[in-house]
């Protein structure tokens, strides 16, 4: 069951920038920033400076978010750049991704923990290639709320037509999308502040909100306590020293389970089981460095006690009794390849790196590609290069413990890493178990 959060109350809302190249996007979070004065003084002064010394006309926002030399020196956007602020309506985290094809892989990365994604369109240009890539990104990783942000209004003389017509181009390629967001169209124009954080004048046949009245009242999906709980186990914590054993109270058999909590709720006395073995047992006590807590909620860390000696390491996992996790070791998987000097193949081999757990793996199947700007599923090529997007079949030397990421973005993600390089290769979202293999039953409920 999803609930809302309420925007009245002060909430966290993390957003990220999307769009092609010189759409706007670092210009745009520069004016957000300035115009609801979230910049320092000293802030805006090393702007203005860095903008003369570029010969820039005017004072350049986007340098606000470009922090890397590269990026300054070539007026682009390359790492992803997170920034803070916050209204007396909300608090906000921005992860300004880079527009270029070839940092497709970065947007992911800024993507995947955002609850709204801004998608930037360049009003002359109308929507293209990147903007149908990002726009399919957002819809794999379940953003459910995407402004569609029609920018540089002021080149085109805010002609209504104009906007519209891009409206729907897009909405009718979203439209196709397996998983569709709700999706707000807003013209603006980022260099001059029309519709960013107070409503234009240019713009009088525009009846919509400014994006900043958007994104302080807009309503998010929230973890309550209603998701399943899931805890993956990062340590076990035991006292190996006088020191540590007071300062656990001098509990001399203190075995305590610490990780965070990925989602849903855990209270004392509740019924769990603990994977792998699949015992089930009783929740003692939930401790934090501050204290004993009556309950557990998600995105915190905690240590965990049982009312039985149950073996369980890193990678484990403890869940409610009454709701199963996948157990598996082979499952289809959509992923986005990241490395751009090494290609997947079928039978390729990699580290899979799943919450707490790490297991090796081994691809299967390549099942298909999807071609970004048709949305069409090819079984032509076996080969995924730099930022292609598909769906593979894995097999793990070990069960991994898992949702499906349409249930659950945390236990439903995972990434592969090269064996070799021990660089990350690719972030996969799982769709659905299949047969295992190696045991009878393609699940085991615990």
């Amino acid at each position: 069951m999803d609930v809302l959060v309420n925007p009245t109350e002060s909430s966290l809302l993390r957003f990220t920038t999307a769009g092609s190249v010189d759409d706007g996007k670092s210009t745009l979070i520069g004016r957000l920033l300035y115009d609801s004065k979230s910049i320092f003084e000293d802030q805006l002064l090393a702007v203005e400076e860095s903008s003369k010394r570029r010969g820039d006309a005017h004072v350049n926002l986007a340098l606000l978010t470009d922090g890397l030399r590269a990026e300054r020196e070539q007026g682009i956007t390359i790492d992803v750049a997170y920034r803070y602020f916050a209204t007396p309506r909300r608090k906000f985290i921005i992860a300004d991704t880079p527009g270029h094809i070839q940092y497709t892989r970065n947007m992911v990365t800024g993507a995947s923990t955002a609850d709204l994604a801004i998608i930037l369109v360049d009003a002359r240009l109308g929507v293209i290639e990147q903007t149908m890539r990002h726009t399919y990104l957002a819809s794999l990783l379940r953003i459910n709320q995407v402004v569609l942000a029609v920018n540089k209004m002021d080149l085109v003389d805010f002609d209504e037509d104009t906007y519209h017509k891009i409206v729907a181009d897009y909405m009718e390629f979203a439209g196709g999308l397996e998983y569709t967001p709700n999706i707000r169209p807003i013209p603006m124009s980022a260099l001059n502040g029309d519709n960013v954080v107070e409503r234009s004048s240019r713009t009088d046949w525009y009846e919509g909100p400014s994006l900043l009245e958007h994104l302080e009242s807009v309503q998010v999906q929230a973890e309550t306590a209603q998701d399943k709980a899931r805890f993956p186990v990062q340590w076990v914590i035991r006292p190996i020293s006088d020191a540590d054993d007071a300062k656990l109270g001098n509990l001399h058999d203190y075995r305590g389970f610490a990780g965070r909590m990925a989602s849903g709720t855990f209270r004392v006395g509740d019924a769990v089981s603990v994977l792998p073995s699949g015992m089930k047992t009783r929740i003692t006590g939930i401790h934090t460095f501050a204290g004993e807590q009556s309950e557990a909620i998600p995105q915190l860390s905690y240590s965990i006690t049982v009312a039985d000696e149950i073996d369980t390491s890193r990678g484990g996992m403890i869940v409610k009794a009454d709701e199963p996790v996948h157990t598996e070791q082979e499952f289809d998987a959509m992923i986005c390849w990241f490395a751009d000097k090494k290609t997947l193949r079928p039978r390729g081999r990699f580290y899979l790196r799943h919450t707490t757990n790490e297991v090796r793996a081994v691809v299967t199947d390549v099942l298909y590609k999807v071609n970004i700007s048709t949305l069409e599923k090819s079984q032509e090529s076996q080969e995924f290069a730099l930022n292609d997007i598909g769906c593979i079949r894995l097999r793990a030397s070990a069960p991994i413990f898992f949702d499906a990421y349409s249930e659950n973005r945390t236990t439903g993600s995972f990434i592969l890493v090269d064996e070799q390089t021990n660089n990350t290769v690719a972030a996969g979202m799982i769709l659905k178990p299949v047969a295992n293999v190696f045991d009878e039953g393609s699940e085991i409920s615990i």
